[in-house]
C-alpha cells in the first residue's frame, strides 16, 4: 500500500498542481464528475497521474460555461463527437456574447460623447448639421400628444428588432414641418426607435442623410412651441427650406432629478 501511495497524489498536492481548491475537488468527486482513484482506510483522497488530463478537461468545459450536467453526460461518454457538439454549442453562445459586448461598446462610447457633448453644450445655439440617412420603426401617435399606450408600444418595437433595452435605442417623436409652419406644435405624427443599421424591411420610415437645423430646447414641452417659433424665424432669415418632420429626441433624461432640466434636441432636414 505505501509503494502505491508514492505514485498518487494526495488531495491538497493535486489541488495546488492543478490551481484548485481542495473544496472543488471534493464538490467535483459529489458531483461524480472526479473521484479519487483511492480512499484510504483514513478518509483521505487519493489521485493518479492519469486523472490529471480528466479534471483539466473538467476545468477547460466549466470555464467555457458549460452546465455541470452537460459535464457529468460527456464524461461517462468521452467522444470527439461529444467534445465537438459542446465546443460548437459554445462558440455559438461565444458569439452571441461577443456581439452584445460591441454593442454594449457602441452604446458606452455613444453615451460617453453624449455627456462630453452635455458638458459644453450652448441650449441656445440652432446651427446646421450633417446627418447620415438612418431607418426608424415608428408608432403612429393617434392623439395630439403621446401616451402611455404608445410608449408601451415604443418598448414592443425595441424587443422586435433585437435592441436589448430601450436604454440601447434611439428613440424620440416626430412631428410634421407642414404642421409647425401653421403653428400646431403639438400634432405629433409618431413616436420613433432609430436602428442600429439600415434595412429595407417594409414599414420603417427612412430619415434622410444630409444637413439639419439643430436646436435644443429645456424643460417641459410646453416650452417648445416658442422653440419652435425661434427655429422657424431662424430658418426664414437664413433662407433655409425645411421639410419632412422634425425629430425630437431626450438627450439627458438618464442624468437629471427633475423635467425642468430634462433637454430635448430637435433636428429637422434642410432642403437644398
Amino acid at each position: 500500500m505505501l509503494d502505491q501511495r508514492q505514485k498518487l497524489f494526495t488531495i491538497g498536492r493535486f489541488a495546488a498542481i492543478h490551481g484548485v481548491t481542495k473544496k472543488t475537488l471534493m464538490w467535483y468527486d459529489e458531483m461524480g464528475l472526479v473521484t479519487p482513484a483511492v480512499i484510504g482506510e483514513n478518509g483521505y483522497r487519493y489521485y493518479t497521474y492519469q486523472q490529471s488530463s480528466t479534471l483539466e478537461t473538467v476545468l477547460m468545459l466549466r470555464e467555457l460555461n458549460v452546465s455541470i450536467p452537460e459535464i457529468k453526460g460527456f464524461m461517462e461518454h468521452r467522444s470527439a463527437s461529444g467534445m465537438e457538439k459542446l465546443l460548437s454549442a459554445q462558440i455559438r453562445e461565444l458569439d452571441e456574447r461577443l456581439s452584445h459586448l460591441r454593442t454594449m461598446k457602441k452604446t458606452l462610447v455613444s453615451r460617453h460623447q453624449d455627456m462630453m457633448a452635455l458638458l459644453h453644450l450652448d441650449l441656445s445655439e440652432i446651427s446646421v448639421v450633417q446627418k447620415e440617412k438612418s431607418c426608424l420603426a415608428v408608432v403612429p401617435v393617434e392623439q395630439e400628444l403621446p401616451t402611455a399606450a404608445d410608449v408601451e408600444q415604443v418598448i414592443g418595437a425595441v424587443k422586435r428588432y433585437s435592441l436589448q433595452r430601450l436604454h440601447d435605442a434611439v428613440y424620440g417623436s416626430m412631428i410634421a414641418v407642414d404642421q409647425l409652419h401653421q403653428g400646431s406644435y403639438d400634432r405629433y405624427e409618431a413616436l420613433y426607435v432609430e436602428l442600429p443599421r439600415l434595412s429595407t424591411q417594409k414599414g420603417l420610415h427612412i430619415r434622410p442623410g444630409g444637413q439639419y437645423l439643430r436646436a435644443f430646447c429645456k424643460g417641459s414641452w410646453d416650452n417648445l412651441p416658442g422653440r419652435y417659433e425661434e427655429i422657424l424665424a431662424y430658418a426664414r432669415a437664413h433662407g433655409l427650406e425645411l421639410y419632412g418632420y422634425s425629430y425630437e429626441t431626450g438627450i439627458n433624461e438618464s442624468v437629471i432629478n427633475g423635467f425642468d432640466e430634462y433637454i430635448t434636441q430637435i433636428e429637422i432636414p434642410i432642403q437644398i
